[in-house]
């Protein structure tokens, strides 16, 4: 059963360039940070619309525990923003803009009742869509070795790594939300469709954005395609091609996420995660006050 977990990270410790000389890997993942909070709050409030419809009381449970775990994982990536911005590089106005489209772009707009039903199917196949590429992530960052390779901040690997698992574990559910309540194929490629290259230049402006506000970088380094290159050679961020394959994938007419990600190594480390066990214990301690 899908269930929201608690963790408890420590970010004093975690330099602007959690990612040893390597702004442009660093930068490139923080987007994810300026990215999440606002899109997992805007996927929680979709799902609470959706959940009066849902008839199967399995998918409804599988639903509420995916809402839990985008809450706690908004909140955590707001903390990093908070610390980057102690770090003198404040992501607000990109953050903003990014608010903006969650909230006005998508959205609730006053319709009759058949157009909000309408809006509210179009919405869930965006989050499918989305939610696939978050399991395609969170499967590639569990097994990111060239990140520990190269000195990454432990603290942000876990962070990623926790967020990553339980994207793996939940990566279904949107996809099954979707499927009760419309399951049209030609919605669910042409999100999809869009989706895609909208992660895909919302990254990149989002890494340029960074780089040029980055107090030691200072502009000195943009985002340009060819870092991008270098490093998914070296393993420190996905492959152009890994990103694009997933695309086919999704668009198969027999496809379900359950085909996606390595379920058992997700699993495994939450199981490990020190965030989940800090606070765990934590939660003991105070009890035992």
């Amino acid at each position: 059963m899908i269930q929201p977990r608690r963790v408890r990270f420590s970010w004093e410790e975690t330099p602007l360039h959690w990612v040893p000389g390597d702004p442009f890997t660093t930068h490139l993942i923080n987007v994810l940070h300026m990215l999440l909070p606002a899109g997992e709050r805007w996927f929680v409030h979709v799902f609470k619309q959706a959940l009066p419809y849902v008839t199967d009381e399995k998918l409804k449970a599988e639903v509420k525990g995916f809402m839990g775990q985008e809450g706690t994982h908004a909140v955590a990536h707001q903390r990093v923003l908070e610390h980057m911005k102690e770090q003198g590089l404040d992501p607000t106005p990109y953050v903003e803009n990014v608010e903006w489209l969650f909230e006005r772009m998508l959205g609730d707009h006053t319709m009759p009742p058949m157009a909000r039903r309408y809006w509210l199917n179009e919405r869930l196949a965006i989050i499918a869509a989305i939610e696939h590429y978050t399991a395609v992530l969170g499967d590639w960052i569990l097994h990111a070795k060239p990140l520990d390779e190269a000195g990454a901040d432990p603290v942000m690997m876990d962070l990623l790594r926790w967020h990553g698992a339980e994207e793996v574990e939940h990566r279904s559910v949107a996809f099954d939300l979707y499927d009760h309540l419309d399951g049209s194929y030609a919605r669910r490629a042409r999100t999809m469709l869009m989706a895609g290259p909208a992660m895909i230049f919302l990254l990149k402006r989002g890494a340029g954005f960074l780089l040029a506000n980055d107090p030691v970088v200072a502009g000195r380094l943009t985002a340009k395609w060819t870092h991008f290159f270098r490093r998914s050679r070296q393993g420190r961020v996905p492959t152009m091609r890994s990103l694009a394959m997933a695309v086919p994938r999704y668009l198969r007419p027999g496809f379900h996420p359950s085909h996606e990600g390595d379920l058992e190594a997700a699993l495994d480390y939450i199981a490990i995660s020190p965030a989940h066990a800090e606070f765990e214990s934590y939660r003991r301690a105070r009890g035992n006050q």
